[in-house]
């Protein structure tokens, strides 16, 4: 028995020697991946642009630049960009506070409207999962407090920001402080928001200067009655340390909100009432409407099926109603909407006729007219030209799987243009000037790097490259690999489903693959993009590089630009009608390529994606014989109250939706095997979720491998190691039962 277990000892360290020596091997050849080339080293690390501001006094730009006296800091420099001529505008040297040796380290700035003062963020922390509490200062100004999105009055002789959930003025000139809310707690929010409406609303900067400067309307949120949720910290002090969290979960309390609007030298502020229960209503978006005696807003019913778009008067409180926006499934919150013709009109996003288009609506809400008429998608609107009468945007009318700028008029009749030369395939994204005439552009392709250039508008003029990672390029070139294909696959009743697939280096098609498949499938977004994917292409390649065939397919539900039809037939079955379609697509991929092994298929994904990995090898046991589940909803009442109350509905409502599309309900079928790896500090996706899953498992004696990470959050990256750890446990996994 003693030499038996020697040998089974001694037989993994044999592998181990091996598998060293093989890496050892792969880090000589240029051509060969490993995942220390990929997560350890800054090899593949791409070149990047900015952080890069248009000004809004003229046509120039300032961009973040090493600096040339001082290699650890950064000068900020103007460009021209018609003539690229480069001006130091603000060097190093002068970002230096008094008393400190070294110049502050940015993290985002941004410049008052003359240009004359910049506002500088440094020293952030985290407040949810991103980093809105800081260090502002204004150029040398000589004293730095701990707050959170300070920005300058319109004259940019003053700058508001908000302090422990209290809203605060400060004169740059007197440095006279007013404290424009007192009222700020652990449950009275100011200024900015809680958990939930950060996370799933996109909420973080919670206050609005009006155009004159006299005036600041800001969110209040009320979160006495949320429930608390508890993270465990047990590794940073000798007794563990609870951490925490109001998090509404599905069909649980949801914070109170509303707007108000308070002088900015101090006051009263008045409030705004509406109708119906305010924690059953979201404010979902608050800007002022193009003047300073009225804003505007949307709010959502608890349901998101209704956005009331709203005009309010600061002088009276009184509100109306100018446009209601409905959906038998949900609606999405518009973030493109801008006034024109001084106030009289403004745009919005609608899929009112079934295709997500721009609409052009007067201020009363009584005249709507389609900008971009046509059976295609708009992904969001980039920049209006009022003065040239054009309205730019990103669409991809015959290919789901690319990104283009196009334009269409803005007020006459005719069509909408692409912009985006026809040579250039690929991923196309655009930041533009206040006046559409210049743009930062960054495009790239699956397995291409991004490039990013300054372009001349509407000519689509290349004037000169920004960055070309081509260090990053001739890398990547040198790799063994082949291009990726896009596909479609026919999963029956007319549906086709868009898909790539990454095969080895030295594919043959007399051979049998084992098949990974890569998966999301939730409505917050897509996999099959053609655009570089960074550090999640190259671990992918290095797969194909050991033999392994890598897909992805884009299920119905996912955000994809295929019409409303496409995206919301989901509704009330998250987990259900997705599942089914990804065993589809896996079905007809095995009949349609003799090449895949059907008796070696795995699947893999993250947060949603980790879900559908779990739905997979728990409803389809005869499909797929592997999966790696990472930081998934098990149990789909376990998650926040907006995002998975949009997509199915309330509990109560809709019982049998949220259960079928729990994977824990089918944990009992697995046959398959099974990793599961969660981090214990999520606050987002709860280890709750793991435990739960982990126990449900065990009830039914169902073999399974789990891996937890102490106090790592969502991403997993926190922490010395931490990433590469986690690929290394994912690859030997694969190369174990795959």
């Amino acid at each position: 028995m003693k030499r038996i277990n020697t040998l089974l000892f001694f037989l993994p360290l044999l592998f181990l020697f091996f598998a060293c020596g093989s890496q050892s091997e792969q880090q000589e050849d240029p051509s060969l991946l490993n995942l220390e080339r990929i997560f350890s080293s800054r090899e593949f690390t791409p070149e990047r642009f900015g952080p890069a501001r248009w000004l809004k006094y003229k046509s120039a730009y300032t961009v973040l630049e090493l600096s040339e006296t001082n290699k650890d800091a950064r000068d900020i420099i103007l460009y021209d960009p018609k003539t690229g001529e480069r001006e130091i505008l603000v060097p190093s040297e002068r970002l230096i506070p008094p008393g400190k040796k070294e110049p502050l380290s940015i993290s985002d700035y941004g410049w008052s409207s003359d240009g004359k003062k910049l506002l500088i963020f440094t020293n952030t922390k985290r407040v949810w999962r991103q980093n809105t509490r800081g260090d502002y200062w204004v150029l040398d100004l000589a004293e730095a407090t701990t707050l959170m999105f300070a920005k300058f009055s319109p004259g940019g002789n003053r700058v508001g920001y908000v302090i422990k959930n209290n809203i605060y003025v400060e004169d740059l000139k007197s440095h006279r402080i007013n404290q424009l809310t007192k009222d700020g707690s652990k449950t009275i929010i100011n200024g900015t928001f809680d958990w939930v409406y950060e996370e799933e609303l996109s909420l973080r900067d919670g206050f609005r200067w009006s155009p004159d400067g006299k005036w600041i309307a800001y969110w209040q949120l009320n979160t006495e009655g949320i429930k608390t949720f508890y993270l465990i910290n047990n590794t940073d002090s000798l007794y563990p340390r609870l951490v925490p969290i109001q998090y509404p979960k599905v069909g649980e309390t949801n914070s109170s909100g509303r707007i108000g609007v308070v002088n900015a030298h101090g006051g009263k502020t008045r409030w705004f009432e509406l109708q119906g229960d305010s924690r059953n209503h979201y404010i979902a978006r608050m800007d002022w409407a193009a003047n300073s005696k009225e804003i505007c807003f949307q709010r959502l019913n608890r349901l998101q099926n209704t956005d009331w778009v709203m005009i309010g008067d600061i002088r009276t409180g009184n509100t109306r109603t100018i446009l209601t926006e409905r959906d038998e499934a949900w609606v999405d919150v518009v973030n493109d909407l801008n006034w024109l013709d001084d106030g009289k009109r403004f745009t919005w996003v609608s899929e009112r006729d079934g295709w997500r288009h721009i609409y052009l609506v007067s201020r009363d809400g009584e005249e709507i007219k389609n900008l971009t008429p046509g059976e295609y998608d708009i992904v969001n609107l980039q920049s209006i030209d009022e003065e040239g009468g054009w309205v730019y945007f990103i669409a991809s009318p015959d290919n789901p799987t690319q990104r283009y700028l196009y334009r269409a008029p803005l007020y006459g009749p005719g069509n909408a243009e692409r912009l985006t030369p026809a040579e250039k395939s690929g991923t196309h994204s655009y930041r533009i000037s206040r006046d559409s005439r210049w743009a930062f552009h960054t495009f790239s392709t699956f397995d291409e790097p991004p490039i990013t250039e300054l372009v001349r508008l509407p000519e689509h003029e290349m004037v000169r490259t920004l960055v070309d990672n081509s260090e990053l390029r001739e890398k990547v070139h040198a790799l063994k690999r082949r291009p990726v294909e896009f596909f479609r696959v026919d999963i029956g009743e007319g549906v086709e489903l868009d898909g790539w697939c990454m095969k080895p280096h030295d594919f043959n098609s007399g051979k049998r693959y084992p098949l990974l498949f890569y998966v999301y499938g939730e409505p917050a977004g897509t996999t099959v993009v053609d655009s570089w994917a960074g550090s999640r292409y190259l671990w992918h390649l290095m797969l194909t590089q050991e033999g392994y065939l890598v897909m992805s397919i884009d299920n119905r539900g996912t955000r994809a630009p295929r019409g409303r039809e496409w995206r919301k037939c989901i509704y009330r079955q998250i987990g259900i009608l997705s599942s089914a379609d990804q065993a589809a697509a896996t079905q007809a991929i095995i009949e349609r390529w003799s090449w895949v092994d059907s008796n070696s298929i795995g699947i893999w994904g993250w947060s949603g994606g980790g879900s559908m990995s779990l739905n997979a090898i728990f409803r389809y046991q005869e499909l797929y014989h592997t999966a790696m589940a990472i930081a998934f909803v098990s149990n789909q009442r376990y998650y926040d109250s907006i995002y998975q109350e949009r997509y199915m509905g309330l509990p109560e409502d809709n019982k049998e939706g949220f259960e079928n599309g729990s994977p824990i309900t089918f944990a009992h079928q697995l046959k398959g095997n099974l990793l599961l790896v969660h981090g214990t500090g999520d606050d987002n996706v709860h280890y709750q979720n793991f435990e739960a899953l982990v126990d449900e498992l065990i009830k039914h004696n169902k073999r399974f491998t789990m891996m937890a990470y102490p106090n790592r959050t969502h991403g997993i990256r926190e922490g010395k190691n931490t990433t590469l750890h986690l690929y290394e446990l994912l690859t030997r996994y694969l190369k174990e039962n795959l």
